[in-house]
């Protein structure tokens, strides 16, 4: 089957690399000439451009953008639109905001084109490992796409699935990821409590590999983190800065708006945003009241020669 692939990051070129593998024709299109000179090497078709890329493709038309969610797609898809003819699909493999993909998918149905979105978790292991997809968008559509999602999933009939209309396989996504940041959240505490025990001087690694068989706890992110932590015990290397890709916000707004309470999720996204502040000014505030209504002593920041 052929496809026309855009955005080649590291996980669109392991998606393009398993696809060729699977015996797919991939068209590709990518701002960094050196990423499309990459997967060309690869066995990729490379274009110049999203024009080029689209008169490349026999239609009907499918394109997987697989960029960064936000105006990047957002001005990707509305190119497409331009471009792609009626019966043409576009499938959005990014962690685009389901709002915004029903929307897109409003836009291009009044152009005849399907909208498919593909909240899509794996990351970099998917090449080797296979990719799970949560799928919205029209049955037909979805249907003519899946010798592709089969391709990419870990198994044909495993890790993948059409789960609603337009918007509901990111819908999905988003609250895989929010359930990832609870889980993420959760191992952290532990292994951080582990640590400060000192009294045993746990090996947290030997700990971690305990936990891999026979606990209820075991799992593929405790593999990883047993891993991680093989290679830097204390975690001198890495900085207590967590960023966010906005999906556990938007779980959390969509907990509230749907009057569904799910604190977990809400606290771990609040300690990552915690975790980028150097000197909280709220905690600086705590100190000044504790003194103010008890007389409790507070430390002074030293300060920096200029």
């Amino acid at each position: 089957m052929q496809l026309g692939m855009i955005g080649l990051g590291k996980m669109g070129a392991n998606m393009s690399v398993r696809l060729i593998r699977g015996g797919h024709e991939i068209i590709a299109s990518d701002l960094n000439p050196l990423a499309l000179q990459a997967v060309a090497e690869l066995g990729a078709t490379p274009a110049t451009d999203m024009a080029d890329l689209v008169k490349r493709l026999v239609a009907p038309r499918a394109v997987w953008v697989m960029i960064p969610a936000g105006i990047p797609t957002e001005n990707t898809i509305l190119q497409l639109s331009e471009l792609l003819s009626p019966g043409d699909i576009v499938i959005d493999g990014g962690n685009s905001n389901y709002k915004d993909t029903v929307r897109r998918g409003q836009l291009l149905a009044a152009k005849n084109i399907f909208m498919v979105d593909c909240g899509t978790s794996g990351g970099v292991w998917g090449l080797e490992n296979g990719y799970s997809m949560m799928i919205g968008g029209d049955k037909a559509a979805v249907e003519h796409l899946t010798p592709i999602f089969q391709t990419l999933a870990p198994t044909p009939e495993l890790g993948w699935g059409h789960v609603g209309s337009v918007g509901a396989g990111h819908f999905a996504k988003m609250i895989h990821n929010g359930i990832e940041y609870g889980m993420m959240q959760a191992f952290a505490e532990g292994f951080a409590i582990l640590e400060a025990k000192t009294d045993y001087n746990f090996s947290l690694e030997q700990l971690g590999r305990i936990w891999q068989t026979g606990s209820v706890i075991r799992s593929w992110l405790l593999d990883l983190t047993t891993e991680a932590l093989a290679a830097d015990a204390k975690l001198e290397d890495i900085a207590a800065f967590v960023p966010d890709s906005g999906e556990g916000r938007w779980t959390v707004f969509e907990a509230i708006d749907l009057n569904v309470s799910a604190p977990i999720i809400t606290l771990s996204l609040e300690r990552r945003i915690r975790s980028r502040e150097a000197a909280p000014f709220a905690d600086k505030m705590l100190a000044i009241m504790r003194n103010a209504f008890g007389g409790h002593t507070y430390l002074r920041e030293e300060k920096k020669d200029t």
